[in-house]
């Protein structure tokens, strides 16, 4: 992959400005289109044109396959960890209501965590996807 000099440039400047796409449709999800699942997926293509451009090597080292695997259960345990709030503030699962005493601020830091665990698990789960395909030959 050396030889490939422009690729090597162009992705050192469009990835982090992919990584920051991410950041806003995560962000910006609870007000607008937009969300866990989106920011998820650009953030794991971020990620995965750092693999493609500069090797499966220096992605693992990147991102551990060790770490990634506990990014995907964190994700599902901070969905769960959020529906669970609710259930002992004597709500209903995933009640965000409850999450604060004023509800519409409940809502909005309900949907936040959600959306972030929804994100977390989904970029984990597509860099562990790519991975696994991409070292398949291994």
């Amino acid at each position: 992959m050396r030889h490939h000099r422009v690729l090597r440039v162009i992705s050192k400047l469009l990835i982090p400005f992919i990584m920051l796409f991410a950041l806003y449709v995560q962000f910006h999800g609870d007000f607008g289109p937009g969300g866990g699942f989106q920011a998820g997926v650009i953030m794991a293509s971020a990620f995965i044109l750092y693999g493609l451009i500069f090797g499966l090597e220096n992605a693992r080292r990147v991102a551990p396959p060790a770490v990634v695997t506990k990014l995907v259960a964190a994700g599902v345990l901070i969905y769960a960890g959020t529906g669970y709030m609710g259930l002992f503030k004597g709500a209903n699962f995933l009640d965000y209501g409850a999450l604060s005493k004023d509800p519409v601020a409940g809502q909005h830091l309900g949907i936040l965590a959600i959306e972030f665990g929804v994100g977390t698990t989904v970029a984990a789960a597509m860099i562990t996807i790519f991975f696994l395909f991409a070292g398949r030959d291994r």
